[in-house]
């Protein structure tokens, strides 16, 4: 996995922590929700990189 598509990853996963505590705050369901699934997709592109990294290892 390149450092940048790390960072990427987790600026995308810290970014849904905040809406998902914005949404929390202010009572908005929706923000919450978003926030939520970004934090997924992160999760899910950070594991789909670890899976191109140990193919590339062999």
């Amino acid at each position: 996995m390149g450092l940048g598509d790390k960072i990427e990853n987790a600026a995308e996963k810290a970014g849904g922590k905040g809406k998902e505590a914005a949404g929390d705050v202010t009572g908005d369901d929706r923000l919450k929700a978003e926030g939520k699934a970004d934090q997924a997709k992160g999760d899910l592109k950070q594991a789909g990189e670890k899976v191109k990294d140990a193919f590339k290892k062999d």
